[in-house]
């Protein structure tokens, strides 16, 4: 297969990296440790800590988590919002050996305890405010070490009153009782007055066990190597360094760290890259208060925004949107879900900086393809193959098809995961006998290397023999004055197999079905226009904002 892709490079940035620069993430860390001590490295809610911080409490984590006696590669869950336990956490349990299970917070007692048990998670760290579901379940896994922090732990003088609004103002911590557990501060305490065994680790071994978000059946754990997400932080620093070279007018660079660290777009992108590249992150614990996020931000100026589709628009969306300092935004990466066109439009009508959208999956560490950062306008791909990348595109019988055809995206890379945890049959489903993981996203390459996804194998809806790819109508139908949000799916049609239903969140209240069926008469070919439109208040989305087009589809919600 020839690499196409390479002639279109933006110049500078390299055909390969080395996956094996680093023998760990925790090497990785450590450098930045030492390069940056004096730097800030994240900021939330006001409070900055520094790398030189970041170094001593993830030290001190890391002597008290072996001080439990926990066997080495043993599974040590995290389950917060993006606070500055988490930094911490993750340095803490990598440095000490173990694997880390990256747990988002707003799961139901179900869907825990599933990934408690799948995972085979020994220890656990958790944010109060979620204690209560760890409460319900705990008793049916194997944890047997419960951390538990406080919204104002890490918060210094004002710790106190942060805590006390959080749980007697605001309410946000139901009532629980978790017997045995130990505060997370006092964990610091302790392993202040303990020794930490610095641990060599080995490029395959294990670093994340990180979930799918379930959205095509039960939720697998995805096991990455240290050397998978070495190779991706690299990439991706490889990838952005055109828009960053030549700026000494930027000391630090600031990455808005809105998506949840437990996302693996942002554990890489915000989290891991931001270290490497002595950068600060801002974190916003809830970026569904959009106000709260604005004002989180005032005052920075913006260097990188990693963001899904939802979250750009919301913030565009917002009335204090013109308070947010894009003077410095070089980067605006856009992941997760399709970017719309009219979403890039306005963004680079308000910011000047265009949205750069790529594209990855869980089992990719996940960055497998991006535009380049020297692109001036939206262009409706995902982009290129990053550095040390191959993109194949394949029919069911695993054939590469012509350019310019559809087929099923196959990607091959040191970023690409091991395997399923537990699940050698899932991993046989998904890896082709050369090396190449099947994502199960539909998509073309044109002769210049560019990737377009034209939708997922199952979101495809099939109209009288003819395939109509959601995404394209959701394209068209978010064009129209008065929508602010949309999702297309399939549904049962007596004569036509399957219809195209719209689900739509009006931004006009006097927006009818009636406009939206007559603009996508003018605007889409007779197979592909919706039959039927329903008005919700809402959409269902995942955990970093994704549109669940399944459980609009399955009448779930």
């Amino acid at each position: 297969m020839q690499k196409i892709w390479l002639k279109t490079y933006p110049p500078g940035v390299p055909a390969e990296i080395d996956p094996m620069r680093y023998s760990s993430v925790a090497e990785l860390l450590e450098e930045a440790f030492r390069e940056h001590r004096a730097r800030p490295a994240f900021v939330c809610m006001g409070k900055e800590l520094s790398y030189g911080g970041l170094d001593t409490l993830s030290r001190k984590l890391a002597a008290w988590l072996q001080s439990t006696g926990l066997s080495r590669g043993a599974r040590v869950a995290i389950m917060m919002p993006n606070v500055l336990q988490y930094p911490v956490a993750i340095a803490a349990i990598l440095r000490a050996g173990y694997v880390v299970v990256n747990v988002n917070p707003l799961y139901t007692p179900r869907e825990l305890e599933y990934q408690l048990k799948d995972s085979g998670a020994e220890a656990i760290i958790v944010l109060e405010n979620f204690a209560a579901t760890l409460q319900a379940v705990v008793r049916n896994t194997q944890v047997k070490h419960v951390v538990v922090a406080a919204m104002g732990d890490l918060m210094g003088g004002k710790g106190a009153l942060v805590n006390f609004v959080v749980r007697k103002v605001k309410k946000m911590v139901p009532a629980w009782a978790l017997p045995g557990h130990i505060k997370f501060n006092a964990a610091l305490a302790r392993g202040a007055s303990q020794t930490f065994e610095p641990v060599q680790q080995r490029p395959d071994d294990i670093a994340f066990l990180q979930y799918t978000g379930g959205t095509t059946g039960v939720a697998k754990g995805a096991t990455l190597l240290h050397r998978n997400l070495i190779a991706n932080v690299l990439q991706s620093e490889a990838w952005l360094n055109p828009a960053r070279e030549g700026r000494p007018d930027i000391d630090q660079f600031i990455t808005v760290v809105a998506l949840p660290l437990y996302h693996i777009f942002a554990l890489t992108v915000c989290g891991l890259l931001t270290i490497r590249t002595g950068g600060m992150g801002v974190l916003i614990p809830n970026p569904r208060d959009i106000p709260g996020m604005i004002k989180a931000l005032e005052g920075y100026r913006i260097t990188t925004i990693p963001a899904v589709n939802t979250l750009y628009n919301a913030m565009l969306n917002s009335p204090d949107f013109h308070k947010l300092d894009f003077s410095k935004l070089l980067t605006a990466n856009g992941g997760g879900m399709a970017v719309q066109e009219a979403v890039a439009r306005r963004w680079f009508e308000s910011t000047g900086t265009p949205i750069i959208e790529g594209y990855g999956l869980s089992e990719t560490s996940p960055s497998a393809t991006c535009n380049p950062v020297t692109a001036t306008e939206h262009n409706g791909t995902i982009g290129l193959p990053l550095p040390s990348t191959e993109i194949s595109i394949r029919d069911d019988d695993g054939n590469e098809v012509p350019l310019g055809q559809p087929g099923e995206i196959c990607i091959r890379g040191p970023q690409v995961m091991a395997g399923y945890w537990n699940r050698p049959d899932e991993t046989a489903k998904v890896m082709t006998p050369d090396g190449f993981f099947k994502s199960g996203d539909v998509g073309t390459m044109n002769g210049d290397g560019f990737v377009k996804i034209v939708d997922r194998k199952k979101d495809m809806i099939l109209v009288s023999g003819f395939n109509v790819y959601p995404n394209e109508i959701e394209d068209v139908v978010a064009k129209l004055p008065g929508v602010f949000e949309v999702a297309a799916v399939g549904v049962p049609d007596q004569n036509s197999g399957e219809a195209v239903k719209l689900f739509v969140v009006k931004k006009d209240p006097a927006l009818t079905d009636q406009d939206v069926l007559a603009y996508c008469k003018t605007q889409l070919t007779g197979y592909k226009r919706p039959k039927l439109v329903e008005f919700r208040t809402e959409l269902p989305k995942s955990n970093v904002g994704k549109i669940l087009r399944r459980e609009l589809r399955d009448g779930r919600v």
